[in-house]
């Protein structure tokens, strides 16, 4: 990534989360992971005035609590968080949930590749595009 802001995980499986650690090694993303197990805390996280604000967030939909669509839709319509981008990073393959997703001005949406090495390229896309976006100098 372009900036030393944290990316923010939402996911409550941890095999899922080391994973995405994992990855995010391998391919020598230095931004620090902070993962969280819910919808819940990741709000809690975001609010928390000590923790800086993540520059990207990676949702998991499917998660106890408060699932991904229900945060998406407390995030987006918050002033204060709704620049942050926010990746989806599911099993889900539902249209609906897709759907959804998009509404609520997803960045983008992709299924978790259950092959290790794809999964690393997906982890290696999604840096390499967070890398050359240009985002705003003052999100919120």
């Amino acid at each position: 990534m372009r900036n030393s802001r944290p990316i923010l995980l939402l996911e409550d499986d941890n095999v899922d989360a080391m994973t995405i650690q994992r990855a995010m090694n391998e391919i020598k993303v230095s931004n620090p992971l902070v993962h969280v197990a819910n919808g819940e805390d990741g709000l809690i996280y975001l609010h928390k005035s000590d923790n800086e604000k993540p520059c990207l967030i990676m949702l998991d939909l499917n998660m106890p609590k408060m699932n991904g669509l229900e945060f998406l839709k407390i995030i987006k319509s918050n002033a204060e968080f709704r620049q942050i981008p926010v990746i989806v990073l599911t099993t889900s393959q539902q249209e609906q949930d897709k759907l959804e997703s998009f509404k609520l001005s997803v960045a983008g949406y992709i299924v978790k590749p259950t092959d290790y090495k794809k999964f690393v390229e997906a982890v290696k896309t999604l840096d390499l595009y967070w890398t050359l976006s240009e985002s705003p100098v003052n999100m919120n």
